[in-house]
């Protein structure tokens, strides 16, 4: 079966919009899709409220220091590492968005 063509588009959200109500199975051939690694590329973050015990905090910053990082950035990575372990068991379906 021919493939239709993928539109041109002006706008992000002309885009966003057209494949929200398009199959892209009737207009790319994912058997011919190649893996491809953007390692450049840095993924976009939120900024959000979290409330922790302030024992938890203290551990964290422990545990930060030892490794000589941010005790943020620990915790990120600790999120990281555990959503991806969660997805490859199964648990929970892969987003379209990596973690990493």
């Amino acid at each position: 079966m021919k493939k239709q063509k993928v539109p041109t588009f002006k706008a992000e959200d002309e885009e966003r919009e057209f494949w929200a109500t398009h199959d892209s199975t009737d207009l790319i051939d994912w058997s011919k899709a190649k893996r491809t690694v953007f390692p450049n590329l840095k993924p976009s973050t939120k900024t959000i409220s979290l409330r922790l015990p302030e024992s938890i905090i203290a551990a964290l910053k422990v545990m930060a220091n030892k490794r000589d990082v941010p005790y943020q950035s620990l915790l990120k990575v600790f999120l990281a590492e555990r959503v991806e372990a969660e997805l490859r068991q199964g648990r929970v379906k892969p987003a379209l968005v990596s973690c990493k």
